[in-house]
């Protein structure tokens, strides 16, 4: 797997994320053939890997092959803790769904990906599963179209150049002078809706949650289905109800991002 690298890049961690980005909820055990073939890796090396990630209880083995442990959480849970996202957002979700009726997300970028960080999801039957750390390319979610937006012009065109890991292929395919001056008008009306660009039966609306700074960390939608909902009652049900919570939850994170941490003075002799 050829990689754009520095000088101090390290090419046996980035391997092993490769083993571990291999399973997939279609493939959670493989051989170490097909580890190897996921990660584009020579079977010593991919074998080295797992063994290590055994030794440090990120795998397991049997004798048909591998799988990950429970402790492979740990590192993205780490994350959403570090940020308390869920613990501020969840009761505002929990109302914002409560006024909907329909499922609430809060997603970040990773490179030209959108991550869910947060959801309160309404049993519902929808095209495509979402959970927490599902990823769908940015372009054509609602999610993602105010998080680009919120980029300035070099930052946006690294983003899109790095190719999304999805697995997705969208319905909508836009050309960058198409989606330019769809992130156009996100900038001016500050939200935006998505008409089932992603997946036949998707609609949402969406916005950003700002920090105390301003700036734009993570955006939030509402989803409904195309057959039950209009676009039309997104705007005008849906949306004023997600600019309120978007906004509760930006007030509450620039209150926690303004919270006094204690130090420890350590006396030196």
């Amino acid at each position: 797997m050829r990689r754009e690298t520095g000088p101090d890049f390290i090419e046996a961690l980035a391997r092993g994320l490769d083993v571990l980005r291999g399973f997939q909820p279609g493939r959670p055990h493989m051989t170490l053939s097909e580890v190897a073939s996921h990660a584009e890796l020579a079977r010593p090396t991919a074998r080295r890997i797992l063994l290590t990630l055994q030794e440090l209880g990120y795998v397991r083995s049997d004798e048909s092959g591998f799988s990950l442990t429970p402790r492979v959480l740990e590192l993205g849970m780490a994350y959403i803790g570090s940020r308390n996202l869920w613990d501020l957002a969840e009761p505002h979700l929990r109302q914002l769904v409560a006024r909907t009726h329909e499922s609430c997300s809060i997603a970040q970028l990773d490179g030209s990906d959108i991550v869910y960080v947060a959801r309160v999801a309404v049993p519902k039957l929808v095209t495509l599963a979402v959970t927490i750390g599902t990823r769908f390319p940015a372009p054509q979610t609602s999610l993602g179209k105010v998080l680009l937006a919120a980029l300035d012009h070099d930052e946006l065109d690294r983003v899109l150049a790095t190719p999304s890991r999805s697995g997705i292929t969208p319905r909508w395919n836009p050309e960058r002078d198409e989606l330019d001056e769809v992130l156009r008008d996100v900038r001016a009306q500050g939200w935006t809706v998505t008409d089932q660009d992603l997946a036949l039966g998707i609609r949402s609306v969406a916005t950003g949650i700002r920090d105390g700074q301003g700036r734009t960390v993570a955006a939030v939608n509402v989803n409904a289905h195309a057959a039950e909902t209009s676009v039309e009652h997104l705007i005008e049900h849906h949306l004023p109800h997600l600019l309120r919570t978007a906004g509760a939850i930006g007030a509450d994170w620039a209150a926690w991002q303004a919270r006094p941490i204690d130090t420890v003075t350590v006396p030196t002799s």
